[in-house]
């Protein structure tokens, strides 16, 4: 689950990450008061959406003055914001951080992850901060810093410091190293502490008058521990996030909307992968990845379908069931319940082995849905079938 960078400043000063002043609003108004309250005569007015790339698409703008500031706060809030990570189509903006100006002498930047690979934590970090880090792990791999955790002791503070002076944070005021070092080990605190997946600060600054602070804040949690997170639960902006995996997401189904014409209904996430796969390899484009799970039923089926037929650009629908703990029988009915409840126009095409896999078949020829319904012999004739369908 991801949060908005004000919500991820809150939890980071929980914590004792120091964070600059802001406050947020929805309205012109309430930018205009927000300034009012943090003093001073610069400010910035950043947009308040679930992706990078903000600054480079106008969602980041510096205000010297309270005429500055309006001008700013009008063009931000209410515009289709789009970046990078958004897509061609951007995301609407409805709220924005005021913060107050800073003396920025340095910007770095520091992220705390999973690496599978070694099954624990890594701090990476970097002198090029404000930049896309993808950028730099292309173009300079050897400016990309990292520090291993061990899960068992966590980071600990001599791994905070050599990651200060590698960062070169005395070059710049020697005073700041432990304030670094403090720091570093603050947003460790926060990863494990709300049950992270991602903990990013881009940039990390020092500043003129001595400070280490978090000028940005981004915060993935690990979905599976929102059940022991409820106030960060209770954080979650579903505006933010795709419809229809939101739908899927309540009707317990795992489902990603891709920019493909061929639906997949799948049990098992390797499945579902190897399908996409197969689909990309006979010409085609899948619309989605969809895991109705190893225990699906005719209702969750039938959602699936509800969900993946709620996609305009969806041409046809590709059913892939290896039936071990699920019966294939029992998908067949909500394959034919489909189209009875969700009225299916599109074609779809159907590959299911396993358990129970002949009653299902012959369920399927006795539904009289003819020539709506594509049986395949074998994922490879599925995959084609589908491809020429969607044509």
């Amino acid at each position: 689950m991801k949060l908005h960078e004000y919500q991820a400043k809150q939890i980071f000063a929980r914590f004792g990450v120091a964070v600059p002043p802001g406050r947020v609003a929805s309205t012109v108004d309430e930018a205009l008061e927000s300034a009012r309250g943090l003093g001073g005569d610069t400010w910035v007015v950043k947009a308040q959406i679930h992706a990078g790339g903000r600054g480079k698409g106008g969602g980041v703008r510096v205000s010297r003055g309270m005429e500055a500031l309006k001008a700013n706060a009008q063009a931000i809030l209410g515009m289709n914001l789009i970046t990078h990570q958004t897509g061609p189509q951007g995301k609407q903006v409805q709220k924005v951080l005021i913060e107050a100006g800073m003396d920025i002498q340095k910007e770095l930047y520091v992220s705390f992850l999973v690496d599978r690979a070694i099954q624990a934590v890594v701090m990476l970090a970097s002198t090029e901060g404000g930049m896309d880090i993808e950028t730099v792990a292309a173009d300079s791999p050897e400016k990309i810093l990292r520090e291993e955790v061990d899960p068992a002791v966590g980071l600990l503070p001599f791994q905070a410091v050599r990651m200060a002076y590698r960062l070169g944070v005395d070059q710049t005021n020697p005073k700041l190293v432990r304030p670094a070092a403090d720091l570093l080990m603050g947003l460790y605190r926060v990863f494990t502490g709300v049950d992270c997946t991602l903990v990013e600060v881009n940039p990390l600054v020092l500043t003129g008058d001595g400070r280490v602070v978090a000028l940005d804040a981004k915060l993935v949690l690990d979905d599976n521990a929102l059940f022991r997170r409820r106030e960060e639960a209770s954080m979650r902006d579903l505006s933010e996030e795709e419809p229809l995996e939101v739908e899927a997401n309540d009707a317990g189904l795992n489902y990603i909307r891709l920019d493909g014409n061929i639906g997949c209904m799948v049990n098992g996430a390797g499945l579902a992968m190897g399908t996409m796969d197969i689909i990309k390899t006979n010409g085609g484009d899948p619309a989605n990845f969809l895991d109705v799970g190893g225990t699906a039923d005719q209702a969750r089926v039938e959602a699936a379908f509800r969900i993946i037929a709620k996609d305009p650009h969806v041409k046809a629908i590709l059913v892939n069931i290896f039936g071990g703990i699920v019966r294939c029988d029992i998908v067949a009915q909500g394959i034919v319940g489909a189209f009875k409840t969700v009225g299916l126009s599109i074609p779809v095409v159907v590959r299911l082995q396993g358990n129970n896999a002949e009653e299902a078949h012959r369920m399927i020829e006795q539904s009289g849905l003819g020539a709506k319904l594509i049986m395949a012999d074998g994922l490879r004739d599925a995959a084609v079938k589908a491809v020429e369908a969607a044509r």
